[in-house]
Parts: C-alpha cells; structure tokens; sequence
C-alpha cells in the first residue's frame, strides 16, 4: 500500500497535470456558419489553383526538354515547396469550417508547425537561390553553363532544404518545451508560432529571442543576396544596346522581386515581433497570405508569364490534340 504524497510528489502531479496537454482547438475566423460557407468555397478553389498551378509547372518542366536548365529546376523545386506549405494548412482548415470540432491534436499540431517553417525558411534560401540565378544568367549568358552547372545549383536546392529543416527543428523544440496551462485554444486557424507563444504560460522571453535572431539573420542574409544580385542585373540592363532585350529582362526580374518583396514582408511582419502584440484579425490575415495565398499567386508571378513556359505548355497541349 502506497503513503501519503510528499510535498514534491504533489507538486509533480501538479506540473504534469499542467503541461501535458493533448489537443489544441483552432478558433478560427469566425462562428457565423453562412461565412464559414464561404470561405470553405474560397479557400477550396484557392487551394486546387495552387496545386494545379505549382503541381502543373514540376510536370511541366519534367517532360519539357527545352526547360531543362537550372532557372527552372530552381522554379519548379519553388513550386513543390508553395504546392507543400499549402497542403500542411488548407485541408485541415477547410475542413474546420464545415466541423463543430476544430480540435487539433498536440501531434498534428506539432507537425503542422515543423512542416510550415520548414517549408518558409527553404523557400527563404530558395528565393535567394533564384536571384543569384538571375544575376548569373544575365551579367554573363555566355558563361552560365559552366557557372550554374549542376555541381552549383544541386548543392544549393540541397543546402536550402537543410537549412530550413535545421531551422525549423530549433523553432518547434522550443515551442512545444513550453506549457500550455492557460489556454488550449489557439486564436488562429493553423498551428504556429506566434499564436502558440501567445497562449503558453511560460516564460517566452527565449523563444522570442530565438525567433528574433534567427529569424532575422536568415532574412538579412537573404535579402541582402537577392537586393546585391538585383542590383547588379539593373547595371546589365543599363548597358545593354537592345531595347526588346531590357523589356524582357527588367519584366521577368520586375515580376521575380515582386515576389520576393511580398514574400519577406509577410515575414518579417509575422516573425520579428513580441507576442504580446499578436492579434488576432490582422495577424491571420497575414499569416494566411503567405501560407495560402502567396503559394497560389507565385505560379504567375515567376513562371506563367514567361514566355518558355507559355510556349512549352502549348507544346505539350499541342502533342495532347494532335494524339486525340
């Protein structure tokens, strides 16, 4: 027969009792069934244009022989990436809207965050990847073969994707050390770190530390690559003779930073900032325009404009009509 606990053993049962927590409920937008409706519809359609456009142009550039150079293996890696980050958010979310239960287990929830930072930090890298790319293929097209060969371009998708995994480890185990004894809802409609922070009732001083410096070296590294090479491609632009030739480059890198800018901002906005400023309307805004939203529109923005992608899927389009 066991004694009376102790003093220590109560205040164990007491800790445990406190921090194993085994589900998360996901508040979402809103309780308005008719809205729920709607944005069920929204997010749906935009999801199926993400995975059609993103899964659309890996396909593409996988039977197009006349794609097979490193700008479009790096795009088509940028697609799988968007086509990945959408798809660890928006079905669980679209189901949300339509299920009284919005529980999210500790495990998904874990996963989901490892998998959504993981996924943001290589496109991070990526991006940065991308305009090097640029500057490479414009400052010096003669030489870009043997400069972007594959014992470059390889290494760096490789070094990308490594990064945002070790990235994303160091974020998740922090995270989820903390105890969650306030509150197991989460004011948000996915599993991530601000809000997670913004409900753990320990003492987050460090995570927000290590968001803060972490965060903010790898958009300062970055960043600085993607204005350095930008920079330098609007001095080859500058002096080229042809004016057909700086229409075309100045659209394709116009469109390339248009992204990119976007992109980092929602960042910067979601990720550089105390918890204790986080809310919720504004801050789910944004954290849905580059989870969801961003994944959706970069299939334009980096590829269906170029002119080798439009040929290449009448090409391949052409071959299907011909075949039936």
């Amino acid at each position: 027969m066991s004694g009376p606990l102790s003093d220590l053993d109560l205040y164990r049962v007491q800790v445990k009792n406190v921090t194993e927590i085994t589900m998360f409920i996901l508040m979402g937008f809103t309780a308005d069934f008719d809205v729920q409706i709607f944005l069920f519809l929204l997010f749906l359609a935009t999801y199926l244009f993400t995975l059609i456009g993103n899964l659309g142009l890996v396909s593409l550039v996988i039977v197009d022989s006349r794609l097979h150079n490193p700008m479009y293996y790096f795009l088509s890696v940028l697609s799988f990436l968007d086509a990945c980050c959408s798809s660890v958010v928006t079905p669980k979310m679209i189901v949300n809207f339509l299920v009284e239960n919005k529980t999210i287990s500790y495990l998904e929830c874990v996963t989901q965050t490892l998998l959504l930072v993981t996924f943001g930090t290589t496109e991070c890298f990526l991006l940065a990847a991308v305009a090097y790319d640029r500057y490479v293929a414009i400052y010096n097209p003669l030489l870009y073969s043997v400069s972007m060969a594959p014992r470059v371009y390889v290494p760096l998708i490789i070094a990308s994707y490594v990064g945002g995994i070790l990235h994303a480890a160091v974020h998740t185990v922090a995270t989820f050390s903390l105890s969650f004894c306030a509150s197991s809802e989460i004011r948000h409609v996915f599993c991530d770190i601000p809000p997670l922070l913004a409900i753990s009732c320990s003492d987050t001083h460090t995570n927000q530390l290590l968001l803060f410096c972490l965060v903010g070296s790898i958009e300062m590294v970055t960043v600085l690559i993607v204005l350095i090479s930008y920079g330098l491609i609007l001095l080859a632009i500058l002096r080229m003779r042809s004016a057909e030739g700086r229409r075309k480059v100045f659209s394709t890198c116009g469109s390339h930073l248009t992204g990119v800018s976007i992109y980092h901002g929602t960042i910067l906005f979601m990720y550089l900032r105390p918890s204790s400023s986080y809310a919720l309307d504004h801050d789910m805004i944004v954290s849905i325009f580059y989870s969801i939203v961003i994944p959706m529109l970069n299939p334009v923005i980096y590829s269906l404009r170029n002119k080798d992608v439009k040929e290449a899927i009448r090409r391949v389009f052409g071959k299907k009509s011909v075949c039936s």
